[in-house]
């Protein structure tokens, strides 16, 4: 019984040698294949560092605040590309300074990334425009084409100013201002819409003014006539168009044919090219524009030919045409600064014999241009 169990010993060793050389040869073969594939996988990686350079993260540069070229010299050393995608106004930020970036500065981004730049084009100052009779259309399209912004608008009564337009504007013409301004302004309510025409004939011209300036009433043409020395007395109004009592629409004006007095054969008219500068030291306050205003009297009474604010040293070109003796007026803050002669009319015929009109002498003539009656 020993023996038997001394050979089956022998025999159970004999059995379990072959297994473990089979488990050596795998480990091997293991070893050998991981050991291929690595070199494989480093092999490879070599080629693709050679043919494509490995890129890093980096932090985006601080640009803001720095001066355009400051800004693309410091992206360039920090391997990157700075572009400028738009420039603005501000009156914050001086002109060709950097206002905004994209990526904002710290941000964690690969080397050779793009950052897009708002820049500042400064502040842009300008003369503020004239507003006034314009309608609230044209008001919106002003306040958008100069980049200004409507503040308070007040509906008040004017008889002058058509309804729905700007009667009056904060801060007023000429003044200087900055891109985003607010501005306030006056709407009018607007006056009647018709009128009644009242009858001007046969009354003195003056009288006939101010009784239009009541029942506001605007004119149009006023032609000073020469009737002959049968004539109307000097400054009569002859005819009107339209005609007295006629229902007309507020805006629309009247003409008058007035005389020009019976020892009067004509007056001449002087066409003249008139040049107005602005005094360099009329401004009533530093940084505001002084208001100004171009008068011409000649034969005909008194107009202007300009009623604005104007800056400093400003030239104001005018094409005038005046009626005998004419003088040019100019007023700075309502201050008479400067008055000019357009022309001199001839010394009247004081010697004129004057005598009733002939039974069958021609009426006045109707001097009134085309289609006024």
């Amino acid at each position: 019984m020993g023996r038997a169990t001394v050979t089956g010993g022998a025999r159970s060793k004999a059995a379990r040698a072959p297994r473990s050389g089979r488990a050596g040869q795998d480990w091997y073969f293991a070893l050998a294949l991981a050991l291929f594939v690595g070199v494989g996988v480093w092999f490879s990686r070599q080629i693709q560092d050679f043919l494509v350079p490995p890129t890093k993260n980096v932090a985006t540069p601080t640009l803001v605040g720095q001066t355009l070229s400051d800004a693309l010299g410091t992206a360039e050393r920090t391997h990157m590309k700075a572009t400028v995608v738009q420039r603005t106004p501000s009156d914050r930020y001086p002109k060709d300074v950097v206002m905004r970036q994209d990526p904002a500065a710290g941000a964690s981004v690969r080397e050779g990334r793009q950052i897009s730049l708002v820049v500042s084009n400064g502040v842009q100052v300008f003369s503020m425009p004239d507003l006034r009779y314009e309608t609230r259309r044209e008001l919106g399209l002003d306040l958008s084409r100069y980049k200004l912004v409507l503040g308070k608008v007040r509906v008040v009564q004017s008889e002058d100013v058509p309804a729905d337009a700007v009667v009056s504007q904060d801060p007023a013409p000429l003044v200087s201002v900055r891109v985003g301004t607010t501005v306030n302004v006056e709407l009018s309510k607007g006056g009647p819409t018709s009128v009644r025409v009242p009858n001007f004939i046969n009354a003195p011209i003056d009288d006939v003014r101010q009784q239009a300036a009541d029942e506001h009433v605007h004119f149009g043409q006023i032609v000073w006539t020469p009737f002959g020395r049968f004539g109307p007395p000097r400054g009569v109004v002859v005819r009107q168009n339209p005609a007295p009592n006629a229902l007309i629409d507020a805006a629309e004006p009247v003409s008058l044919q007035v005389s020009a007095g019976p020892l009067q054969t004509g007056y001449l008219i002087h066409q003249v090219h008139a040049t107005v500068t602005i005094p360099e030291d009329t401004a009533s306050e530093p940084g505001q524009s002084p208001t100004v205003r171009v008068q011409v009297r000649d034969e005909t009474g008194t107009w202007n030919v300009y009623n604005a604010f104007a800056q400093p040293k400003q030239r104001l070109d005018f094409n005038l045409t005046a009626v005998g003796t004419s003088e040019l007026d100019v007023f700075v803050n309502n201050e008479l600064i400067d008055s000019t002669k357009l022309g001199v009319e001839p010394p009247v015929q004081e010697k004129q014999i004057l005598g009733p009109r002939p039974p069958h002498a021609s009426p006045a003539p109707n001097l009134l241009p085309k289609g006024f009656h």
